[in-house]
């Protein structure tokens, strides 16, 4: 017996669609239903449904009304303020393409989005870097005048044309342009019941910030597509007041990536949630011990869900199937997912690559200008995500971790190429090579370790780092060594950078 899951199709999604259309469709009918609350300890500003469409579809008119036309793609370089979700979704209501980015991002990693992209325009936050240049730019007060024009008519259209981009590390060091369609967001109807156990009486609190695509689906466009409330702490909310404010705005779904669930435990050992249901978490693999301590902590369950940006998530746990203990859960129903090897679909409890099937709604369309490199993903039908896992007999899948050597940094996947390019610049710097090192239980950090002439000072590689790359793509520790650990052919063999940060620990 073969290692696939597949217990019929998604529902088809209509002919005519649009994503923005999708997430307001119960705006008009719970037009003074509380859309989101953006909390702070001591106050919170609240949208209702419809005070949330009318930014949305004003902002859609302003952007045709600034030159933009349906297809044209914006980089978007916005902070951790509502102005993000309104004007994400108002581009795509009216067809022009978004392209949301880390407001971590430096300058240069951003002019090679730019570069790469050919967007018209730059939606652009003044306390978020942004290069110089020659392109459109709208200011975040443009942005929030436009909230009032009359409200601009959502394009519907054929659900598999585009409607954004997101950039995500690749394997070869050059983060790709992953193309998505309209559809992506009727895919993620199966994550309701799959994952979330969400209704519209729900309130979800996501403890990230608007900009991230994990807070962007899970805390702010699934909410709204099923009429719930979402909850978002406003900048600069500490984590240690984030159980306080479940209680306080009555969040029966909490969803963070793991290391937040981790900081909250450090902080209290329990806490009173009444009307919390469980926890959501997603990003990267969810400690046992995490998951342990929390149920102690607040007597309520934390379901797991895996996925990534090519596809959000197919596999996970819910309130009505959790995971059996060790597992990620089994696919969501309407997934078809199997355990793949070179030549497909592997034998029932054989270890292989976790692959999801070319039909899945929402999968990507592709990389952007990399035809080759999208086609190499697949197997067959089979889209193959590069982790490796098993499943067992009910469908339940086993996480075994990755086939290559991406990193994972706070729930951002993180290709050590990319980072090994910036250091081998230094003039200072022979050669280098970059993993993750778990320096405590549940505690990944990523280490640099180089050759060159002498050790050089740490400030200085650190800063040299920050000046090129995304805060949470830098190194946490640098260690000069004689040499790296290669094979036979000359490759860096990163798995042997563990013990070597072993013994320079030991030896300090």
């Amino acid at each position: 017996m073969l290692s696939i899951y597949d217990e019929g199709p998604c529902p088809p999604c209509p002919l005519k669609f649009n994503l923005a259309g999708h997430v307001l469709g119960r705006a008009d009918e719970l037009p003074d239903k509380t859309a989101l609350n953006l909390i702070y300890p001591e106050s919170n500003e609240t949208w209702s449904y419809s005070q949330l469409k009318k930014a949305v579809l004003g902002t859609s008119a302003g952007l045709l009304k600034s030159g933009l036309l349906p297809g044209d793609r914006i980089v978007m370089r916005i902070g951790n303020t509502i102005e993000f979700p309104i004007a994400y979704l108002g581009a795509i209501a009216v067809g022009i393409v978004p392209i949301p980015t880390s407001p971590q991002l430096t300058e240069s990693e951003v002019n090679r989005i730019i570069s790469s992209s050919t967007p018209k325009a730059i939606l652009h936050d003044l306390g978020v870097s942004c290069p110089q240049t020659s392109l459109n730019v709208i200011q975040l007060d443009a942005l929030k005048s436009m909230r009032d024009l009359p409200p601009a008519k959502i394009a519907m259209g054929n659900p598999n044309r585009l409607a954004y981009v997101i950039y995500t590390s690749g394997t070869s060091g050059t983060p790709r342009a992953v193309m998505h369609a309209h559809r992506a967001i009727w895919a993620r109807q199966m994550m309701f019941e799959g994952w979330y156990g969400m209704t519209e009486t729900d309130r979800l609190l996501h403890a990230g910030a608007f900009n991230w695509t994990y807070t962007l689906g899970t805390g702010l466009m699934d909410p709204w597509t099923i009429g719930a409330t979402a909850l978002i702490p406003g900048p600069g909310v500490d984590t240690s007041q984030l159980s306080r404010l479940m209680k306080r705005h009555k969040a029966t779904i909490f969803a963070a990536a793991p290391g937040v669930f981790r900081k909250i435990l450090n902080i209290e050992c329990a806490f009173d949630v009444p009307e919390l249901r469980h926890g959501l978490s997603a990003g990267e693999k969810l400690p046992e011990t995490i998951r342990k301590k929390w149920e102690r902590a607040t007597g309520k369950p934390i379901f797991e869900a895996y996925g990534m940006s090519e596809c959000s998530t197919f596999v996970s746990g819910s309130p009505d199937m959790p995971a059996p203990c060790g597992t990620l859960g089994r696919p969501q129903k309407g997934r078809r997912i199997a355990i793949v090897d070179a030549h497909g679909p592997v034998p029932l409890g054989n270890e292989g690559t976790i692959a999801i099937h070319r039909d899945d709604p929402g999968l990507m369309l592709g990389y952007h200008n990399a035809p080759d490199e999208t086609s190499s993903r697949y197997i067959g039908d089979w889209f193959a995500t590069g982790d490796q896992g098993a499943m067992d007999s009910d469908g339940s899948i086993t996480y075994l971790g990755r086939a290559d050597d991406m990193m994972n940094a706070g729930g951002y996947r993180v290709s050590p190429i990319e980072v090994e390019n910036v250091l081998n610049a230094h003039p200072g710097i022979s050669d280098s090579a970059v993993t993750d090192i778990e320096v405590k239980p549940d505690v990944r950090l990523v280490m640099a370790f180089y050759t060159g002439r002498d050790a050089l000072p740490e400030h200085e590689l650190a800063e040299y780092a920050s000046s090129r790359l995304a805060g949470y793509k830098c190194p946490r520790g640098y260690f000069h060594v004689d040499t790296l650990p290669t094979g036979a052919n000359g490759k860096i063999l990163r798995r042997k950078l563990r013990p070597i940060y072993g013994m320079l620990k030991s030896e300090t």
